[in-house]
C-alpha cells in the first residue's frame, strides 16, 4: 500500500512538474555563477577601507532583510550562513533527518556542491523527482540552495516541492547567500557524486568530519 501511494504521489508530482515547466519563464542567468548584487557596484566604492566594509556592511543586511521579507510572503523561511552551519553540522543529516538540496543542474552540481547535497534541477523536475521525494517527506529540516544573491533557482525549487508533495512550509529553508558564499567562506566543497568522498577544501572537509578521498 505505501509503495503505490508513493507511485501515486509520484505521478501526480510529475504532471505538476510538466506543466510547471512549461510556465517556467525565470531567466537562465541563475545558471551561471553569480555573486550577491551589491558587489556590482564595489568597484565604484570610495572611502578608506573601513568605510567599505561599513557600507558592505549595511548592503549585506538590507539584502537579507529583502530576502527575508520576500521569502516570508511565500511562506519560506531564510537561512543565513550561520544557521546554515548549523543544520550541515546537525547530527540528524548523517540520517537524512536534515537534508540539502541544490537547486542548480547537473553540472554546475558535479563542480563542486555542499557535501551531501542533493540535486534538484527545477527545470527538469521530473529527472530528479524520484531521488528527492522520499527524502523530503521524511526529513524534518529541509535547505535548498543555488548561487545565491540573486538567483532564485533554490527559491522556485523550494515552492515546487513544497506545494506539490505537501512539505510542511516549516521544515523548508532557502539559504540565501547560496553556494558562492558557502565557498568564500571557506567551508567544504564535494566534487562529483553524492557523497563521492572527494573535496576541494581539505581544511573544511576535516573540520566537519570528511576527509577520506579529499584533494586540493
Amino acid at each position: 500500500m505505501k509503495r503505490v501511494l508513493q507511485e501515486g504521489v509520484l505521478i501526480a508530482v510529475i504532471g505538476a512538474a510538466l506543466a510547471f515547466a512549461a510556465n517556467a519563464l525565470s531567466p537562465a542567468a541563475c545558471r551561471s555563477p553569480t555573486t550577491i548584487s551589491r558587489q556590482e557596484g564595489c568597484a565604484a566604492d570610495s572611502g578608506s577601507g573601513h568605510q567599505r566594509d561599513e557600507r558592505r556592511s549595511r548592503d549585506d543586511q538590507f539584502t537579507l532583510e529583502l530576502l527575508s521579507a520576500r521569502f516570508r510572503a511565500e511562506g519560506l523561511q531564510l537561512a543565513d550562513s550561520n544557521q546554515a552551519m548549523r543544520l550541515f553540522r546537525d547530527p540528524r543529516r548523517e540520517q537524512d533527518g536534515v537534508i540539502f538540496i541544490d537547486a542548480r543542474d547537473d553540472d554546475h552540481y558535479r563542480a563542486g556542491h555542499i557535501p551531501g547535497a542533493y540535486l534538484f534541477d527545477r527545470f527538469q523536475p521530473q529527472d530528479y523527482l524520484t531521488n528527492v521525494l522520499q527524502v523530503c517527506l521524511t526529513a524534518q529540516q529541509i535547505v535548498f540552495y543555488c548561487n545565491g544573491g540573486d538567483c532564485d533557482d533554490s527559491e522556485h525549487a523550494a515552492i515546487f516541492l513544497r506545494d506539490s508533495i505537501g512539505i510542511p512550509k516549516e521544515k523548508v529553508f532557502v539559504y540565501g547567500g547560496g553556494i558562492n558564499e558557502w565557498t568564500t567562506n571557506g567551508l567544504p566543497i564535494e566534487l562529483g557524486s553524492r557523497n563521492s568522498g572527494q573535496f576541494t577544501n581539505v581544511a573544511g572537509a576535516a573540520a566537519s568530519g570528511k576527509v577520506e578521498g579529499s584533494k586540493q
